[in-house]
């Protein structure tokens, strides 16, 4: 299964695609980021990111796309950006008929570092260590998209499953129930209902 993960973002909008093997075997494809000038029109910022998306994905034709849910945050002039690029990645998989995975940060990082809630460096260190690799991925936006790819090849239970596992419809909030989850699934996903229930924000790495 050939993964690619988008870790969202306007100015730097990360990119990482993985090939999985049986097992948990993982093997770098490649690795990148698409950038766009803050000074630049929000439409042209898009249409760039959109185009790179279109690329990477005609250039490595991926079985699945995995990318980040976005949560709401302080900096809502941020999220507001990241939520406008995750929508064009999905777009991006609509278009090309290919299947979705969201995956929240905690389970991201709870899949790769065994940590649910380790920093930016823990999770480069793993995905570093995962891979292979002589040096961490930089900048910091391509490391995460790599631990997208590397969660969803994990914990997303394959191409197939990917909007079962992955997406929970008009809901903001994941499944924490229903056909295609993990039992990890179903506890990340009920762990976030209940925090956004007693009013808790989950964090954007």
């Amino acid at each position: 299964m050939r993964v690619l993960g988008v870790d969202p973002g306007l100015t730097r909008c990360g990119l990482g695609v993985i090939e999985a093997s049986a097992g948990r075997g993982v093997q770098l494809v490649e690795v990148g980021v698409v950038r766009t000038p803050p000074d630049q029109a929000p439409h042209l910022r898009l249409l760039a990111v959109a185009e790179g998306l279109d690329e990477w994905l005609a250039r490595h034709r991926p079985d699945v796309v995995a990318v980040e849910r976005v949560f709401a945050q302080a900096n809502v002039r941020s999220i507001t950006g990241t939520s406008q690029v995750a929508g064009v990645a999905m777009l991006a998989a609509a278009r090309a008929g290919l299947p979705l995975a969201l995956h929240t940060p905690s389970e991201v990082k709870a899949a790769v570092t065994g940590n649910g809630r380790a920093d930016k460096a823990q999770v480069q260190h793993m995905v570093m260590r995962i891979l292979g690799l002589a040096v961490a991925p930089r900048p910091a936006d391509a490391a995460d998209a790599l631990a997208l790819a590397i969660c969803h090849a994990w914990r997303g239970g394959g191409a197939g499953s990917a909007v079962r596992a992955g997406y929970g419809g008009a809901d903001t909030l994941p499944r924490a129930v229903g056909e295609g989850l993990t039992p990890a699934q179903r506890l990340w996903a009920q762990a976030e209902r209940d925090a956004r229930r007693a009013g808790a924000v989950a964090p954007r790495r």
